[in-house]
C-alpha cells in the first residue's frame, strides 16, 4: 500500500484504499462469471482434464467458485446498503 503525508503530517492512504475498494468489487461478479463458463459444456476444462466426461457439472470447480462469489458479496453489499439509506434518509416525511 502506498502512503503519501499531507499537511498535517500524516499518512494518507486514500488511493490505496479506493483501489482495494474497486478490487473488492470486482471479486464477486468475476467468480460468478468463472462459475457460468466453467459449467458450459464443451469448454476448456474438458481438453485439461479428459477423465472428467460425464462427470455432474454441479461437482468441482462449479461450486467452489459460486462459495467464492457468494463469500466475496460483502462490499456489494455494503454498496447497496449505503445507498438504500441515503435514499431512505433522503426521504423528507
Amino acid at each position: 500500500m502506498m502512503a503519501t503525508g499531507n499537511e498535517t503530517g500524516r499518512r494518507s492512504d486514500a488511493a490505496a484504499l479506493g483501489a482495494a475498494g474497486w478490487l473488492g468489487l470486482a471479486a464477486a461478479p468475476t467468480f460468478a462469471v468463472m462459475a457460468l463458463l466453467t459449467c458450459v459444456p464443451g469448454g476448456d476444462a474438458d481438453m485439461m482434464c479428459p477423465a472428467a466426461h460425464g462427470v455432474s457439472p454441479l461437482s468441482g470447480m462449479v461450486p467452489m467458485y459460486v462459495l467464492m462469489s457468494a463469500f466475496h458479496s460483502a462490499p456489494w453489499l455494503k454498496l447497496i446498503s449505503r445507498r438504500r439509506s441515503a435514499l431512505w434518509c433522503g426521504v423528507s416525511k
